[in-house]
């Protein structure tokens, strides 16, 4: 299969869970954005030169392809592995960048501001990991125990837990310190007794 028609096939897809169009390269920081919320969920190819109407317009120089290079190796911690492979039709040069799922969540990408920030993808969004899912990749590192204690904490986070719930909703009813109900939620979802939903632009958490 020639290089266009390769390019093509993947453009049909259109943008999902699994692939973005950047028709440009003009922020090392909102590349690394894409390359954190690959690496912290299912992984991802980047189709660098391609325009959200899918039409190629190809990358422009070596400086782009060099502000690439930047955005996974300089602007996200811990470095994800990251494949470029450069494809020529048409005239122009376009660049697939491909992530896997990191097996070291998560990967922070550098904003503007200089702080480091985890992003998860959800459909062909990049959004801005809850403190759930921070926890939770923490508690995965962790040797996993065989049950969970069910102590007063866990009764009242329980308890509470009817239909899908905010973090905060969930902090309020429970009336346990937000980082205690964070550490919980992190730990039930290890175990499948909560699971989790993007909804109206926040994390919704119900029992499974």
């Amino acid at each position: 299969m020639d290089d266009l028609r390769f390019l093509l096939r993947l453009i049909r897809e259109g943008e999902h869970q699994r692939q973005d169009f950047k028709y440009r390269v003009a922020d090392a920081c909102k590349l690394a954005k894409s390359v954190s919320a690959f690496a912290n969920t299912d992984g991802g190819r980047l189709l660098i030169g391609v325009r959200d109407d899918g039409h190629l317009s190809g990358v422009r120089s070596e400086e782009e392809i060099f502000m690439m290079h930047q955005a996974a190796y300089k602007y996200c911690k811990p470095e994800p592995s990251i494949s470029f492979d450069t494809y020529h039709a048409e005239g122009r040069t376009i660049v697939v960048c491909t992530i896997p799922p990191s097996a070291r969540r998560p990967v922070m990408a550098r904003n503007e501001e200089g702080r480091m920030i985890a992003y998860i993808r959800i459909g062909d969004e990049n959004i801005v990991a809850s403190p759930v899912h921070l926890a939770y990749w923490r508690e995965s590192q962790k040797p996993v125990g065989s049950v969970i204690s069910m102590d007063d904490e866990v009764r009242r986070l329980l308890d509470v837990m009817e239909g899908r719930l905010s973090l905060g909703q969930i902090v309020r009813q429970s009336r346990l310190p937000r980082h205690r109900v964070v550490s919980l939620l992190a730990r039930l979802i290890r175990f499948e007794s909560v699971s989790w939903e993007y909804s109206g632009r926040q994390f919704l958490f119900f029992l499974t």
